[in-house]
Protein backbone atom coordinates (compact mmCIF):
# COMPACT_ATOMS: atom_id res chain seq x y z
CA UNK A 1 0.00 0.00 0.00
CA UNK A 2 1.38 3.40 -0.92
CA UNK A 3 2.28 5.56 2.02
CA UNK A 4 2.08 8.75 -0.03
CA UNK A 5 -1.61 9.26 0.57
CA UNK A 6 -0.37 11.46 3.41
CA UNK A 7 0.46 15.09 2.57
CA UNK A 8 4.26 15.16 2.77
CA UNK A 9 6.16 18.42 2.43
CA UNK A 10 9.24 18.31 0.25
CA UNK A 11 9.03 21.36 -1.99
CA UNK A 12 8.34 24.80 -0.59
CA UNK A 13 8.70 27.69 -3.02
CA UNK A 14 6.86 30.71 -1.68
CA UNK A 15 6.88 34.04 -3.47
CA UNK A 16 7.19 37.02 -1.21
CA UNK A 17 6.22 40.53 -2.24
CA UNK A 18 8.93 43.12 -1.92
CA UNK A 19 8.82 45.39 1.10
CA UNK A 20 10.19 48.88 1.51
CA UNK A 21 13.00 49.99 -0.77
CA UNK A 22 16.44 48.81 0.28
CA UNK A 23 19.25 51.31 0.82
CA UNK A 24 20.46 50.08 -2.55
CA UNK A 25 18.36 52.79 -4.13
CA UNK A 26 18.49 55.66 -1.70
CA UNK A 27 20.90 57.57 -3.97
CA UNK A 28 18.31 57.93 -6.70
CA UNK A 29 16.82 61.37 -7.12
CA UNK A 30 13.14 60.41 -6.95
CA UNK A 31 11.16 57.84 -4.95
CA UNK A 32 10.78 54.44 -6.58
CA UNK A 33 8.24 51.72 -6.05
CA UNK A 34 9.65 48.26 -5.35
CA UNK A 35 8.33 47.22 -8.76
CA UNK A 36 10.52 49.89 -10.39
CA UNK A 37 13.47 48.78 -8.29
CA UNK A 38 13.05 45.17 -9.29
CA UNK A 39 12.86 46.11 -12.98
CA UNK A 40 16.14 47.99 -12.74
CA UNK A 41 17.87 44.94 -11.32
CA UNK A 42 16.37 42.52 -13.84
CA UNK A 43 15.12 42.54 -17.40
CA UNK A 44 11.52 42.27 -16.20
CA UNK A 45 9.46 45.11 -17.61
CA UNK A 46 5.94 46.37 -17.07
CA UNK A 47 3.97 49.08 -18.85
CA UNK A 48 3.73 52.43 -17.13
CA UNK A 49 0.45 54.25 -16.65
CA UNK A 50 1.38 56.69 -19.40
CA UNK A 51 2.27 53.98 -21.89
CA UNK A 52 -0.97 52.11 -21.34
CA UNK A 53 -2.97 55.23 -22.14
CA UNK A 54 -1.34 55.73 -25.54
CA UNK A 55 -2.24 53.86 -28.69
CA UNK A 56 -0.60 50.54 -29.42
CA UNK A 57 0.84 51.88 -32.66
CA UNK A 58 3.06 54.34 -30.82
CA UNK A 59 4.28 51.90 -28.18
CA UNK A 60 7.86 50.69 -28.56
CA UNK A 61 8.77 47.18 -27.52
CA UNK A 62 12.11 46.90 -25.75
CA UNK A 63 13.82 43.56 -26.43
CA UNK A 64 14.51 41.47 -23.35
CA UNK A 65 18.16 41.43 -22.33
CA UNK A 66 19.59 38.06 -21.31
CA UNK A 67 23.04 36.91 -20.25
CA UNK A 68 24.82 33.54 -20.10
CA UNK A 69 25.08 31.83 -16.73
CA UNK A 70 28.40 31.18 -15.06
CA UNK A 71 29.82 27.67 -15.45
CA UNK A 72 29.37 25.50 -12.35
CA UNK A 73 32.71 25.46 -10.47
CA UNK A 74 34.25 22.54 -8.60
CA UNK A 75 32.75 21.61 -5.25
CA UNK A 76 34.21 24.18 -2.82
CA UNK A 77 33.82 21.74 0.08
CA UNK A 78 35.79 19.00 -1.66
CA UNK A 79 34.91 16.04 -3.86
CA UNK A 80 32.07 13.92 -2.47
CA UNK A 81 31.19 16.36 0.31
CA UNK A 82 27.93 18.24 0.56
CA UNK A 83 26.38 21.00 2.65
CA UNK A 84 25.06 19.71 5.97
CA UNK A 85 24.40 22.89 7.94
CA UNK A 86 23.91 26.59 7.31
CA UNK A 87 23.56 30.03 8.86
CA UNK A 88 22.08 33.36 7.76
CA UNK A 89 23.50 36.81 8.53
CA UNK A 90 20.88 39.52 8.00
CA UNK A 91 22.54 42.95 7.79
CA UNK A 92 20.69 46.22 8.14
CA UNK A 93 19.85 48.99 10.59
CA UNK A 94 16.38 49.11 9.03
CA UNK A 95 15.69 45.55 10.24
CA UNK A 96 16.77 46.27 13.79
CA UNK A 97 14.86 49.54 14.12
CA UNK A 98 11.63 48.02 12.81
CA UNK A 99 11.42 50.00 9.57
CA UNK A 100 11.65 46.91 7.35
CA UNK A 101 10.27 43.44 7.96
CA UNK A 102 12.86 40.69 7.46
CA UNK A 103 11.40 38.13 5.05
CA UNK A 104 14.70 36.75 3.81
CA UNK A 105 15.54 34.62 6.85
CA UNK A 106 12.15 32.90 6.56
CA UNK A 107 12.70 32.29 2.85
CA UNK A 108 16.16 30.87 3.58
CA UNK A 109 14.81 28.62 6.35
CA UNK A 110 12.27 27.13 3.95
CA UNK A 111 14.95 26.67 1.29
CA UNK A 112 17.21 24.83 3.73
CA UNK A 113 14.40 22.54 4.87
CA UNK A 114 13.43 21.75 1.30
CA UNK A 115 16.98 20.75 0.41
CA UNK A 116 17.85 18.81 3.55
CA UNK A 117 20.22 21.40 5.02
CA UNK A 118 20.13 21.88 8.79
CA UNK A 119 19.76 25.63 9.39
CA UNK A 120 21.52 26.22 12.70
CA UNK A 121 21.57 29.96 13.16
CA UNK A 122 20.05 33.26 12.03
CA UNK A 123 21.66 36.51 13.17
CA UNK A 124 20.54 40.09 12.56
CA UNK A 125 23.24 42.74 12.88
CA UNK A 126 23.52 46.48 12.10
CA UNK A 127 25.40 48.12 9.24
CA UNK A 128 28.55 48.11 11.33
CA UNK A 129 31.95 47.05 10.00
CA UNK A 130 33.21 45.30 13.13
CA UNK A 131 29.92 43.46 13.63
CA UNK A 132 30.03 42.18 10.04
CA UNK A 133 33.68 41.14 10.30
CA UNK A 134 33.24 39.28 13.58
CA UNK A 135 30.01 37.53 12.64
CA UNK A 136 31.11 36.48 9.15
CA UNK A 137 34.39 34.96 10.36
CA UNK A 138 32.66 33.07 13.15
CA UNK A 139 29.85 31.68 10.98
CA UNK A 140 32.15 30.61 8.14
CA UNK A 141 34.31 28.78 10.67
CA UNK A 142 31.34 26.83 12.06
CA UNK A 143 28.99 26.17 9.12
CA UNK A 144 29.12 24.76 5.58
CA UNK A 145 26.91 27.40 3.96
CA UNK A 146 26.45 31.01 5.07
CA UNK A 147 24.37 33.70 3.37
CA UNK A 148 24.37 37.42 3.99
CA UNK A 149 21.47 39.69 3.09
CA UNK A 150 21.64 43.45 2.63
CA UNK A 151 24.15 46.28 2.46
CA UNK A 152 25.41 45.93 -1.13
CA UNK A 153 24.01 49.13 -2.66
CA UNK A 154 25.66 52.41 -3.75
CA UNK A 155 25.23 54.53 -0.61
CA UNK A 156 27.50 55.32 2.34
CA UNK A 157 25.86 52.78 4.66
CA UNK A 158 26.14 49.89 2.18
CA UNK A 159 29.33 48.43 3.58
CA UNK A 160 28.88 44.67 3.25
CA UNK A 161 31.39 44.07 0.42
CA UNK A 162 33.98 46.32 2.04
CA UNK A 163 33.57 44.75 5.49
CA UNK A 164 33.70 41.21 4.16
CA UNK A 165 36.83 42.06 2.18
CA UNK A 166 38.48 43.10 5.45
CA UNK A 167 37.14 40.00 7.20
CA UNK A 168 38.94 37.76 4.71
CA UNK A 169 41.95 40.03 4.09
CA UNK A 170 41.11 40.94 0.51
CA UNK A 171 41.17 44.32 -1.16
CA UNK A 172 38.22 45.41 -3.31
CA UNK A 173 38.42 45.55 -7.11
CA UNK A 174 35.85 46.47 -9.74
CA UNK A 175 34.43 43.48 -11.59
CA UNK A 176 34.31 44.42 -15.26
CA UNK A 177 31.77 41.80 -16.35
CA UNK A 178 29.31 42.91 -13.67
CA UNK A 179 29.66 46.52 -14.81
CA UNK A 180 29.13 45.45 -18.42
CA UNK A 181 25.97 43.52 -17.57
CA UNK A 182 24.70 46.36 -15.42
CA UNK A 183 25.19 48.81 -18.28
CA UNK A 184 23.68 46.47 -20.88
CA UNK A 185 20.57 45.78 -18.84
CA UNK A 186 19.93 49.44 -18.13
CA UNK A 187 20.91 50.98 -21.46
CA UNK A 188 17.27 51.61 -22.39
CA UNK A 189 16.63 53.54 -19.18
CA UNK A 190 16.42 57.30 -19.65
CA UNK A 191 18.51 58.01 -16.56
CA UNK A 192 21.51 55.97 -17.71
CA UNK A 193 22.95 58.80 -19.82
CA UNK A 194 22.39 61.55 -17.27
CA UNK A 195 24.73 60.38 -14.49
CA UNK A 196 27.57 62.65 -13.47
CA UNK A 197 30.95 61.32 -12.31
CA UNK A 198 29.92 60.93 -8.67
CA UNK A 199 26.70 59.11 -9.53
CA UNK A 200 28.54 56.81 -11.93
CA UNK A 201 31.10 56.01 -9.23
CA UNK A 202 28.25 55.18 -6.83
CA UNK A 203 26.72 52.88 -9.45
CA UNK A 204 30.03 51.10 -10.03
CA UNK A 205 30.38 50.66 -6.27
CA UNK A 206 27.82 47.87 -6.61
CA UNK A 207 30.44 45.95 -8.65
CA UNK A 208 33.30 46.46 -6.18
CA UNK A 209 34.03 42.96 -4.83
CA UNK A 210 36.76 41.29 -2.74
CA UNK A 211 39.50 40.40 -5.23
CA UNK A 212 39.60 36.61 -4.61
CA UNK A 213 35.84 36.11 -4.48
CA UNK A 214 33.95 33.84 -6.85
CA UNK A 215 31.49 35.83 -8.95
CA UNK A 216 28.55 33.62 -9.92
CA UNK A 217 26.00 34.84 -12.47
CA UNK A 218 22.98 32.72 -11.61
CA UNK A 219 20.21 34.30 -13.69
CA UNK A 220 19.86 35.04 -17.39
CA UNK A 221 17.72 38.11 -16.73
CA UNK A 222 19.62 39.69 -13.85
CA UNK A 223 22.98 41.45 -13.77
CA UNK A 224 23.58 41.12 -10.02
CA UNK A 225 25.86 38.14 -9.25
CA UNK A 226 26.13 36.05 -6.12
CA UNK A 227 29.57 36.78 -4.69
CA UNK A 228 31.04 33.83 -2.77
CA UNK A 229 33.92 34.00 -0.30
CA UNK A 230 35.91 31.15 1.24
CA UNK A 231 33.78 28.69 -0.73
CA UNK A 232 31.02 29.08 1.85
CA UNK A 233 29.77 32.64 2.30
CA UNK A 234 27.36 33.91 -0.36
CA UNK A 235 26.43 37.60 -0.52
CA UNK A 236 22.85 38.54 -1.46
CA UNK A 237 20.88 41.79 -1.80
CA UNK A 238 18.28 42.59 0.82
CA UNK A 239 15.24 43.03 -1.46
CA UNK A 240 13.06 39.95 -0.78
CA UNK A 241 12.07 39.27 -4.41
CA UNK A 242 15.69 39.45 -5.52
CA UNK A 243 16.92 37.43 -2.56
CA UNK A 244 14.51 34.61 -3.34
CA UNK A 245 15.13 34.67 -7.09
CA UNK A 246 18.89 34.57 -6.62
CA UNK A 247 18.78 31.95 -3.87
CA UNK A 248 16.91 29.50 -6.07
CA UNK A 249 19.12 30.45 -9.01
CA UNK A 250 22.16 29.49 -6.94
CA UNK A 251 20.92 25.91 -6.46
CA UNK A 252 22.93 24.33 -9.35
CA UNK A 253 26.10 25.89 -7.91
CA UNK A 254 25.70 24.33 -4.45
CA UNK A 255 26.77 20.85 -3.29
CA UNK A 256 23.38 20.10 -1.74
CA UNK A 257 22.51 16.84 0.03
CA UNK A 258 21.24 13.89 -2.04
CA UNK A 259 17.48 13.44 -2.32
CA UNK A 260 17.29 10.65 0.26
CA UNK A 261 18.79 13.00 2.86
CA UNK A 262 16.03 15.56 2.46
CA UNK A 263 13.43 15.77 5.24
CA UNK A 264 9.79 14.80 5.03
CA UNK A 265 7.10 16.42 7.13
CA UNK A 266 3.59 15.28 8.05
CA UNK A 267 1.31 17.43 10.22
CA UNK A 268 -1.63 16.28 12.31
CA UNK A 269 -4.22 18.72 13.64
CA UNK A 270 -6.30 18.19 16.76
CA UNK A 271 -8.80 20.43 18.54
CA UNK A 272 -7.69 19.12 21.92
CA UNK A 273 -5.69 21.54 24.10
CA UNK A 274 -1.94 21.11 24.21
CA UNK A 275 -1.95 20.20 27.90
CA UNK A 276 -4.06 17.09 27.17
CA UNK A 277 -1.72 15.70 24.52
CA UNK A 278 1.59 16.81 26.08
CA UNK A 279 2.27 13.55 28.05
CA UNK A 280 1.72 11.42 24.94
CA UNK A 281 3.93 13.66 22.76
CA UNK A 282 6.73 13.57 25.33
CA UNK A 283 6.68 9.77 25.36
CA UNK A 284 6.44 9.67 21.55
CA UNK A 285 9.52 11.85 21.13
CA UNK A 286 11.51 9.53 23.38
CA UNK A 287 10.49 6.54 21.24
CA UNK A 288 11.11 8.30 17.93
CA UNK A 289 14.44 9.93 18.75
CA UNK A 290 16.54 6.83 17.92
CA UNK A 291 14.83 6.70 14.51
CA UNK A 292 15.64 10.30 13.64
CA UNK A 293 12.04 11.50 13.81
CA UNK A 294 11.37 14.90 15.37
CA UNK A 295 8.05 15.56 17.10
CA UNK A 296 6.88 19.16 17.44
CA UNK A 297 3.78 20.77 18.94
CA UNK A 298 2.45 24.12 17.69
CA UNK A 299 -0.77 25.46 19.24
CA UNK A 300 -3.20 27.77 17.49
CA UNK A 301 -4.77 30.03 20.10
CA UNK A 302 -8.18 28.67 21.22
CA UNK A 303 -8.44 26.46 18.12
CA UNK A 304 -6.22 23.41 18.61
CA UNK A 305 -2.72 22.09 18.03
CA UNK A 306 -0.62 21.12 15.03
CA UNK A 307 1.65 18.16 15.71
CA UNK A 308 4.59 18.07 13.31
CA UNK A 309 6.48 14.89 12.42
CA UNK A 310 9.77 15.33 10.56
CA UNK A 311 11.88 12.43 9.37
CA UNK A 312 14.16 11.34 6.52
CA UNK A 313 14.62 8.45 4.12
CA UNK A 314 10.98 7.36 4.06
CA UNK A 315 11.46 4.92 1.18
CA UNK A 316 14.20 2.97 2.96
CA UNK A 317 12.18 2.39 6.12
CA UNK A 318 12.11 -1.17 7.43
CA UNK A 319 10.07 -3.10 9.95
CA UNK A 320 12.97 -5.09 11.41
CA UNK A 321 14.12 -4.53 14.96
CA UNK A 322 16.40 -1.52 15.11
CA UNK A 323 15.24 -0.35 11.68
CA UNK A 324 13.61 2.90 10.80
CA UNK A 325 9.94 3.52 11.46
CA UNK A 326 7.78 4.74 8.63
CA UNK A 327 6.74 8.33 9.14
CA UNK A 328 3.29 7.58 7.73
CA UNK A 329 2.78 4.81 10.30
CA UNK A 330 3.73 7.20 13.08
CA UNK A 331 1.21 9.70 11.71
CA UNK A 332 -1.53 7.06 11.87
CA UNK A 333 -0.72 6.40 15.51
CA UNK A 334 -0.72 10.13 16.32
CA UNK A 335 -4.12 10.58 14.64
CA UNK A 336 -5.62 7.89 16.85
CA UNK A 337 -3.96 8.94 20.09
CA UNK A 338 -4.79 12.66 19.92
CA UNK A 339 -8.07 12.48 18.04
CA UNK A 340 -6.67 14.37 15.07
CA UNK A 341 -6.25 14.14 11.31
CA UNK A 342 -3.44 14.63 8.82
CA UNK A 343 -3.67 18.05 7.15
CA UNK A 344 -2.13 19.57 4.04
CA UNK A 345 0.42 22.36 4.07
CA UNK A 346 -2.17 24.65 2.49
CA UNK A 347 -4.56 24.13 5.40
CA UNK A 348 -1.77 24.71 7.90
CA UNK A 349 -0.84 27.98 6.20
CA UNK A 350 -4.48 29.12 6.07
CA UNK A 351 -5.07 28.43 9.76
CA UNK A 352 -1.87 30.20 10.77
CA UNK A 353 -2.76 33.19 8.61
CA UNK A 354 -6.07 33.50 10.43
CA UNK A 355 -4.28 33.33 13.75
CA UNK A 356 -1.86 36.08 12.68
CA UNK A 357 -4.66 38.44 11.62
CA UNK A 358 -5.17 41.30 14.09
CA UNK A 359 -8.09 40.85 16.43
CA UNK A 360 -10.89 43.44 16.28
CA UNK A 361 -10.74 46.15 18.91
CA UNK A 362 -13.56 45.54 21.42
CA UNK A 363 -16.22 48.22 21.75
CA UNK A 364 -17.37 49.66 25.06
CA UNK A 365 -20.65 47.77 24.79
CA UNK A 366 -18.95 44.43 24.23
CA UNK A 367 -16.76 44.87 27.32
CA UNK A 368 -19.66 45.53 29.70
CA UNK A 369 -20.68 42.61 31.89
CA UNK A 370 -24.09 41.16 31.11
CA UNK A 371 -24.42 40.07 34.74
CA UNK A 372 -25.14 43.69 35.71
CA UNK A 373 -28.48 43.81 33.80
Amino acid sequence: MSIFKFPVTRHLRPFYPAVESHSFYRALSRPLSTTSIYRRMTSTSAPSSSSTSTSSTSAAITPKVTFPLSPVPMNPLGEGRYIKNAAALIIGDEILNGKTLDRNSHCFAQYCFEHGVDLKRIEVIPDDEQEIIEASRRLVERYDFVVTSGGIGPTHDDITYESLGKAFNQKLVHHDETIRRMREMNKQRKWIGTQNAEQLAATHRMALFPEKAEVLFIGEDIWVPVVRLAGKLCIFPGIPTLFQKMLHGLTPFLPLPPVHERPLRIQVFTERPESMIAPYLTALQERMKPHGIQVGSYPVLYKGVFVSLIGRDLNNATHTDGGKIWLAEVAKEVEQEIGGRVVSEEEVAARKALEAAPAPVPTVASTESTSMD
